[in-house]
């Protein structure tokens, strides 16, 4: 059995056209880390290469389960998870959301976020409470807070 067959539930985070290769590469370690699929969304904003994601994750790529889909409508086609948007604009603290083992946590872009429609589509939208001011976390720290509380309500982590 390789490590891919022996992630423990259906938890997946998703990344919306994801623009900067190392914030995808930390992601993909996270996933690896904590047994959690990942779905790269494209087009990418840089080029998808074996040895620039190696870089950008170092030796975990080998350890992920990653599925890339061509387009949004693509991964809407294989998808039928619940689906939860990360977003600035939500009044639902990640915290008070009731989160399912077999959600899909959707990531937007660094530079961007998801455009309306995709943003329209989402089952829940959860944002993470910030000091005034403050505009947004990285990508990379807000989905490891974000899958932190989901593995956390739906004692998903790991057995140790």
């Amino acid at each position: 059995m390789n490590f891919q067959e022996q992630h423990c539930h259906f938890m997946k985070l998703a990344l919306y056209q994801p623009d900067i290769p190392q914030n995808t590469g930390t992601i993909i370690r996270l996933a690896a880390c904590l047994g959690v699929n990942v779905e790269i969304i494209e087009p990418c904003g840089f080029v998808w290469s074996e040895t620039r994601m190696r870089r950008a994750g170092m030796d975990y790529i080998d350890r992920a389960a990653i599925v890339r889909h061509i387009s949004w409508d693509a991964f809407q086609s294989a998808h039928s998870q619940r689906l939860i948007l990360l977003t600035t604009k939500s009044d639902i603290p990640y915290t008070s959301f009731e989160f399912r083992r077999d959600d899909t946590l959707l990531l937007g872009r660094e530079s961007a976020g998801v455009p309306q429609e995709v943003h329209d589509s989402a089952d829940g939208r959860v944002t993470i409470p910030m000091a005034a001011g403050a505009r947004s976390l990285n990508v990379a720290l807000a989905a490891a807070m974000v899958l932190g509380e989901v593995l956390r309500q739906t004692e998903g982590f790991p057995k140790i």
